[in-house]
């Protein structure tokens, strides 16, 4: 009885929740598995369509708390949740941080509730997160999680204490490199050349994992980035390596990118982000898509 309760009082409030809607304007989220990898995987992209005023927050679904190779627990994940906040905050985008330790993720239940209610409340036209195979567990579990919810987040009977979505929205993987069971296939890919500098300034402000190595960190690593108080050698240093990282997912996904793009655009495009179509969300058309990523005219 209490729970069809809560799904009248729900409805009744549909009107107020689904009133961020009214501005018919995009509404994303991205997920990663902790403090960076949403903005490793999906920034650039993620500021063209803040740039357009389209409306993204960037989930990471663990603390990040031992995501360090010299400190963990609970001032790793307040100065990790600190990075992602400025990071976010330059790409355009809104930040949350769920209080999930770092390698503790589980796909259950709850976790899957709660990636159903962040997805309805934020009235998610696109989702966007890992594949569900990946070296490290947690990347591998947002994916499952993810993949669990879509569709789910249409049901009116899960979660009943937030309205259920009207659609079911596109459901998208990030890229990866893993081959098995099958390689990552680049649906969309988008140009990222008019916005690379912006997601570099946005990396720029996690040290915690681009200057100081993260959990693979080792003081040996440190030595070899420039020191803290010579940001110019720090940027030019992220730079570098971030212009391969990014060049080589335009190389590799050149096909798609001239798709979207036209062969003389598509051919000129140096810095890319890709992204593949998770079947169990909706399937859009071509034209649906140009209007989901509003950057290739």
């Amino acid at each position: 009885m209490t729970r069809y309760l809560s799904l009248i009082l729900a409805l009744l409030c549909l009107p107020f929740i689904h009133a961020q809607e009214s501005d018919d304007k995009l509404r994303i989220v991205v997920f990663g598995a902790h403090p960076d990898d949403a903005q490793f995987k999906a920034g650039g992209t993620a500021a063209k369509w803040a740039k357009l005023g389209h409306h993204v927050k960037l989930v990471s679904v663990t603390n990040g708390d031992i995501g360090h190779w010299q400190s963990a627990g609970g001032p790793l994940a307040q100065r990790r949740l600190a990075e992602v906040r400025k990071a976010d905050a330059i790409v355009g985008a809104t930040t949350e941080v769920l209080d999930i330790h770092d390698g503790e993720l589980i796909p259950s239940m709850e976790n899957r509730q709660k990636i159903i209610r962040l997805i309805r409340e934020w009235s998610a036209d696109i989702v966007i997160g890992h594949r569900p195979w990946d070296y490290h567990p947690d990347h591998r579990y947002v994916g499952v999680l993810i993949q669990d919810a879509a569709f789910m987040v249409t049901v009116p009977y899960i979660c009943p204490d937030v309205p259920p979505l009207k659609k079911n929205p596109l459901f998208l993987y990030s890229s990866d490199g893993f081959q098995k069971p099958y390689p990552f296939v680049a649906d969309i890919a988008v140009a990222l050349d008019d916005v690379f500098d912006q997601k570099l300034s946005a990396l720029h402000e996690m040290p915690s994992q681009v200057y100081e190595g993260g959990a693979s960190g080792s003081a040996e690593y440190v030595k070899t980035v420039p020191p803290p108080g010579d940001v110019a050698a720090r940027q030019s240093w992220l730079r570098q390596r971030w212009a391969a990282r990014q060049g080589g997912e335009a190389k590799r996904f050149r096909e798609s990118l001239i798709e979207w793009y036209g062969p003389e655009r598509g051919a000129a495009v140096k810095f890319a982000e890709a992204f593949e179509i998770c079947e169990y969300g909706r399937r859009p058309g071509k034209e649906e898509l140009k209007k989901l990523f509003p950057f290739f005219d």
